[in-house]
């Protein structure tokens, strides 16, 4: 007899499989008015994970109860795009999030020294017009 546990990972592995094919990394190229090809790239994660167990004892007719349980878990991540324009490619990577607070505060120093500079110089000019 065929344990269930088998037709639970089949069925599992089955989705996993419609979700994450070719298609989801490399994604179906878009065609702007301009003529320029995008393609965006994603990345996958995959976590999968099963099990069961045969008790002792009879039950409803079997010849030994069984519990089983799957699960799956699928990701995609958009990590980029190729840009194909005029003969030429180009690689658009997609930065990933900061993680947590302090790599978010780093991530914006740049553009508030920005703003402060475009402030200062505003402010400034005014004064060397006098």
């Amino acid at each position: 007899m065929d344990n269930p546990i088998n037709s639970m990972m089949d069925a599992s592995l089955e989705s996993i499989r419609k979700t994450a094919d070719a298609n989801t990394v490399i994604g179906d190229p878009i065609v702007t008015a301009d003529g320029t090809t995008v393609i965006p790239v994603s990345r996958i994660k995959l976590g999968f994970a099963g099990g069961g167990s045969e008790f002792s004892g009879k039950h409803a007719g079997e010849s030994k109860p069984y519990g089983a349980g799957t699960g799956a878990s699928v990701t995609v991540t958009p990590v980029a795009f190729l840009i194909f324009r005029e003969g030429s490619c180009r690689v658009l990577p997609i930065p990933e999030p900061a993680s947590n607070s302090v790599d978010r505060l780093i991530e914006q120093i740049p553009d508030a020294v920005d703003k402060i500079t475009t402030l200062w110089n505003e402010r400034k000019a005014p004064a060397e017009e006098i």
